[in-house]
């Protein structure tokens, strides 16, 4: 099973997912980022591009990895990453449930104010232009298509342990 957690850039998913993993027996943290990180560091480099998701291997190879780790450890990955594009998300998904892959689909949510202030205040990677530039963006994709299509977890007033805890009890149960 692959337990995804969305939400934009500063929610709080890589801190919460190693949280998730601890939690759920056997599971394994993936950070499809790293998928990104390895396209970046082909030389020549691939197209410009201002996300490495628009480059049209990152999302199959996301699929694949997580398939291959799946395959060869078994148990639950907890994959951090944020996915705004919808057309992205259903090559991701469709990728995975083609393989017989459960995905668990879930987005940390903050009020806007909450996200700048996080942002703003990040002790690790400071204030982040990049990062307040995906506000508007998840904005729109939260309410056309993201919060119908994952567990929404509200973390504007939680703790990043109640986050995960929150995740973990909803994996547990079904």
């Amino acid at each position: 099973m692959i337990v995804w957690i969305n939400g934009t850039h500063g929610a709080g998913k890589t801190t919460t997912s190693k949280l998730v993993q601890e939690l759920l027996p056997g599971a394994r943290v993936l950070d499809a980022e790293k998928v990104g990180e390895v396209l970046m560091d082909i030389t020549p480099g691939l197209p410009a591009t201002e996300n490495f998701q628009h480059w049209e291997p990152w999302r199959p190879l996301v699929v694949e990895t997580a398939r291959r780790v799946l395959e060869f450890t078994g148990g639950t990955l907890v994959m951090p990453m944020t996915v705004l594009v919808e057309s992205y998300w259903r090559e991701i998904s469709g990728g995975l449930a083609e393989h017989g892959i459960p995905i668990r689909h879930f987005v940390l949510h903050a009020d806007r104010a909450t996200l700048r202030d996080r942002i703003q205040n990040d002790k690790v990677l400071g204030p982040s232009t990049f990062r307040f530039a995906y506000l508007e963006p998840y904005a729109e994709a939260a309410r056309a298509w993201l919060h119908a299509e994952a567990e929404v977890v509200d973390t504007t007033h939680l703790t990043a342990d109640q986050a995960a805890q929150q995740i973990a009890d909803s994996v547990l149960d079904r």
